[in-house]
C-alpha cells in the first residue's frame, strides 16, 4: 500500500475516532488476532472507503449508524454513534434516524439504538440533547 492510503487512514480515523470514545476499536482486536489483516482492513475501510469524498464523513456515518441500528450490532453502534458526533453530526438528526429505522427495523432496534445513543452522549458529557 502506498504512504498516501497510510496517511488517509490515519487522518480519517482520527478524525472519526480521536475524541470521546469510552471503548477500544475493534482494530485493537482485529490486530490481536493478525496484525498484517488487521492493517489491511483498516486501510481498506478508513483509508479507502472512508476518505472518499462523494459523500461527507457525516453522512457517512448516518448511513453507518441507520445500518447498524438495524441490523442491531450494537458494540460497531456505539463505535459509530460516537464517530458520527466527532466529525459534526447534528445530534438531533441522529436520533431522527433512529427512530426513521422503526418501519424497517421495528421498535427493538429502535429501543436499542436509542439506549446506545444516550449512553454515548451521557459518556461525552452531553445529554440531554438540547
Amino acid at each position: 500500500m502506498s504512504d498516501d492510503v497510510v496517511k488517509r487512514t490515519q487522518e480519517t480515523a482520527k478524525k472519526l475516532f480521536s475524541a470521546g470514545m469510552k471503548m477500544d476499536p475493534p482494530y485493537l482486536m482485529w490486530r490481536e488476532f493478525d496484525k498484517d489483516l488487521a492493517n489491511d482492513f483498516s486501510k481498506f475501510i478508513t483509508g479507502n472507503l472512508y476518505s472518499r469524498t462523494v459523500l461527507t464523513l457525516p453522512e457517512r456515518q448516518m448511513v453507518a449508524c441507520a445500518m447498524l441500528a438495524a441490523l442491531r450490532a450494537t458494540g460497531e453502534l456505539k463505535l459509530h454513534v460516537n464517530a458520527a458526533l466527532n466529525v459534526g453530526c447534528d445530534p438531533k438528526k441522529l436520533a431522527e434516524i433512529f427512530f426513521q429505522v422503526a418501519t424497517y427495523a421495528g421498535m427493538p432496534a429502535v429501543n436499542e439504538a436509542l439506549e446506545i445513543y444516550r449512553d454515548v452522549l451521557k459518556e461525552r458529557g452531553e445529554w440531554p440533547l438540547k
